[in-house]
């Protein structure tokens, strides 16, 4: 059942390509299937990120990757930052 509905930014779109290239896909549909479900679901683990991300949370892609969103829970929305490396 998905209670979320789930938004993309621009740069996240772009991200998707490259995630897709790099054979990581499938555990971002994974990842996104338990958003759409519940943005603060444990396992797997989230963080809550700071600096110019405040407000936003992280989670594990793969070691190099993480996907980036923000919950919008007056709109029941997670917006997709990126899905790339947020260190760039």
């Amino acid at each position: 059942m998905v209670n979320w509905q789930i938004v993309y930014t621009r740069q996240a779109q772009k991200d998707a390509k490259k995630i897709a290239q790099q054979g990581c896909r499938q555990k971002v549909e994974e990842l996104l299937t338990i958003l759409a479900r519940n943005p603060f679901q444990r396992p797997p683990p989230y963080e809550k990120l700071i600096g110019d991300l405040t407000g936003a949370y992280s989670r594990r892609i793969n070691l190099q990757h993480c996907l980036v969103y923000q919950v919008l829970e007056e709109l029941r929305t997670v917006k997709i930052l990126r899905m790339w490396s947020h260190y760039e």
